[in-house]
């Protein structure tokens, strides 16, 4: 994309940023956000990027004030998750923050919604979920995030029907990678190295589609392209299906870090995808998950990874 001038919510976080820093080489970039993390706003500014200070929680119309609002695309990836267990604020706050947005950037070509898997109803543990599966918003791990997020795909379908403004929906598995702090993988990395341990189910493991923020930001442009109205909805993740608990173990096998891993009743459930319709979107992914892991650890804990074996070597 060239020449375009794009709005980006959640900017420091693990989609949002790597999204802004990849289309501020050509075209106008706007970041939205708290900025609470001492150093992003400068580090995004350096990269040519407009930061904005706005906090979704500030659910009155003042929070506009002085933003443009002739951007031709918008992705809105910020999110009240509802750690406080306040369903009724994750509901309110994700909501309106969407209508609010959505009627400010009305005359947008194509606005992108980032929500979740997570608020499918829980099936098998590998069952691949496709956008006709039904969702129930039960998470018991952070209760109030998929009941949040389901009230703003309610609100982000309504405005771009009564708005006319072409959306897209997606809902997204795990982003990882080398920016931010990794992604999922990473977070179960840093248990290991603290010796924490990590809940599994007590049959069989977690699947999902791990998403390395690679295929993240190539694809955002042809998700703006498929948008429509009424909204488009696909699920975003990667190609392949990945176990976690194989992850953890390769974690292991990359790093010589033991992972300690505890059956339990209550896990950070993940959802495998059915990437068929995101296909169609997209084509296909081009970072295998394996070979996305190692690249993240070898960014984010260099002293802990071996050496890649030396092709060299006979």
């Amino acid at each position: 994309m060239k020449g375009k001038k794009i709005l980006v919510t959640g900017g420091s976080g693990q989609v949002g940023r790597p999204v802004a820093e990849a289309l501020a080489e050509h075209n106008e970039v706007w970041c939205l956000g708290r900025f609470a993390t001492p150093g992003v706003e400068e580090e995004l500014r350096a990269r040519g990027i407009r930061t904005y200070h706005w906090d979704m929680n500030d659910l009155g119309g003042a929070a506009y004030d002085g933003l443009p609002d002739d951007f031709t695309h918008v992705i809105h990836s910020a999110v009240r998750r509802g750690e406080d267990g306040d369903f009724n604020a994750a509901v309110e706050v994700n909501s309106v923050a969407c209508g609010r947005l959505m009627t400010h950037c009305r005359g947008a070509e194509a606005f992108l919604y980032v929500s979740t898997g997570a608020l499918y109803k829980r099936q098998t543990l590998d069952h691949p979920y496709a956008e006709d599966d039904p969702v129930d918003g039960v998470a018991d791990w952070l209760p109030a995030y998929p009941v949040g997020k389901i009230a703003a795909e309610g609100a982000v379908r309504a405005f771009a029907s009564v708005l006319n403004l072409p959306t897209t929906i997606a809902r997204l598995n795990i982003a990882y990678g080398p920016g931010g702090y990794g992604g999922v993988p990473m977070l179960y990395f840093k248990r290991m190295l603290a010796g924490e341990p990590i809940p599994v189910p007590l049959e069989g493991q977690n699947w999902c589609s791990l998403l390395h923020t690679d295929d993240l930001v190539s694809q955002v442009p042809k998700l703006w392209a498929a948008a429509s109205v009424p909204a488009t909805l696909v699920n975003w993740g990667g190609d392949e299906p990945v176990g976690m608990t194989d992850c953890v173990r390769y974690l292991e096998e990359l790093t010589g870090v033991e992972a300690k891993l505890v059956p339990s009743e209550v896990t950070r459930e993940t959802y495998q995808f059915d990437p068929a319709r995101r296909l169609e979107l997209t084509g296909p992914c081009r970072v295998p998950w394996r070979e996305g892991v190692r690249q993240t650890l070898e960014a984010l804990y260099p002293d802990h990874v071996k050496p890649r074996p030396d092709a060299s070597a006979t």
